[in-house]
């Protein structure tokens, strides 16, 4: 049998396609590693863009997630600094003429209503499916299967957003380790947050509070021996070091919880796409938490495919046009997005005085020049095309 299109992972961005193409007549399966009805083992803050929740909106799905206790969290105030220097940005949402400037929200309530929409489709969903090889010849993809037959699905296209891309054949990626790790909890304040998120950048890295329920989700940026170290600290000792990075900036903190690392790298493929099968997501490009951009561009990635998707006849879906074409449109967007997080890395992870001084001297600019920070917000809100 061949499928129309074989979606290879049913997390936020494999279901955000399959989502987008449930009323378009094709015949579309999709494969998820959990169990029927299995939520996900754990949960984490994402940061989402205007542009994702528009997205979001018109999959039908968002007020759904935005009924849901602690689901979403408006970000309508963000400021940025440097520690030990000048120079400070402060975007708004008003600014800009919207409700919010992004969202943080819950990965295991996003996933939820996900699930629950995708299964109210009728689509072919097999669950406790895993793929170990994808890859395809002019005339068909081939998705293979971890299970006792070691089953061979056949399609005119292979998606993979199963948040890896391992199991893509031939699809070269490219890996720089930062050498650090994150640092994530949950850290409470002495005031309410108010929409208020912060993004500071310090000589070890960028430590990012993002406003979630009655919290922060705080993204400490870090060497591996310094998070151990903190992660050792009683509550106490941890907030104090935190404070000393934001001085007077939030008010003080009161209370953490639930400290954990894990490791930083960038990790993409530069052609996101072979012989009849593309890669969305984490699956083509895992970036830095900086700035929060890696899941935005991911949902952008799984959209603007189900739009050409839907806008090619059958028999050409897959076919190395369609994929040519849905590469040139993704490419600057993936390209600045890589760019971006990358260079805000670069640029602001190291305390050396000839680029401490002009990092403050761009932010200075960018808070003082309208059109430049106008320019700067939109980017944060729609990608960076």
């Amino acid at each position: 049998m061949l499928h129309d299109v074989i979606v290879v992972g049913a997390g936020p961005v494999g279901s955000t396609l399959a989502l987008a193409l449930a009323d378009g007549g094709l015949d579309v399966v999709v494969l998820d590693a959990r169990n029927a009805g299995e939520s996900p083992r754990g949960d984490r803050s994402l940061a989402l863009s205007h542009g994702a929740r528009l997205i979001l909106e018109r999959l039908g799905v968002w007020d759904r997630l935005a009924a849901m206790p602690n689901g979403v969290t408006p970000i309508t105030r963000i400021d940025i600094s440097q520690a030990g220097g000048f120079g400070q940005m402060q975007l708004a949402a008003e600014d800009e003429g919207i409700v919010a400037l992004g969202y943080v929200v819950s990965y295991r309530a996003l996933q939820s209503v996900l699930d629950d929409a995708l299964a109210g489709t009728g689509m072919a969903l097999r669950h406790g499916v895993a793929a170990i090889s994808a890859g395809g010849t002019p005339a068909c993809a081939a998705v293979g299967l971890d299970n006792e037959e070691k089953e061979l699905l056949l399609g005119r296209l292979a998606v993979v957003a199963d948040g890896t891309g391992a199991a893509v054949a031939g699809m070269a990626r490219r890996r720089h380790d930062y050498r650090q790790v994150a640092l994530v909890a949950s850290v409470w304040r002495a005031t309410p947050h108010a929409g208020l998120a912060y993004e500071r950048f310090t000589p070890s890295g960028p430590i990012a509070l993002l406003p979630e329920g009655d919290h922060y989700g705080l993204v400490w940026t870090v060497d591996p021996d310094r998070a151990r170290e903190l992660l050792e600290l009683d509550d106490a000792a941890f907030l104090a070091q935190l404070a000393l990075h934001f001085g007077s900036r939030t008010g003080g903190f009161t209370r953490v919880s639930e400290r954990r690392t894990f490791p930083l790298v960038l990790e993409f493929a530069w052609q996101s796409a072979g012989a009849r099968c593309v890669a969305l997501g984490n699956a083509a490009q895992t970036l830095h938490p900086v700035a929060g951009q890696g899941f935005n561009v991911g949902l952008r990635d799984a959209w603007e495919l189900s739009a050409i998707i839907l806008d090619n006849p059958r028999e050409t879906l897959g076919d190395h046009a369609m994929l040519q074409r849905y590469l040139r449109g993704r490419r600057a967007d993936r390209i600045a997005g890589i760019a971006f997080t990358h260079g805000l890395v670069g640029l602001f992870g190291n305390d050396l005085p000839f680029v401490r001084w002009p990092r403050g001297l761009a932010l200075t600019l960018l808070d003082a020049v309208p059109v430049a920070k106008h320019a700067f917000t939109r980017a944060v809100l729609f990608g960076l095309r």
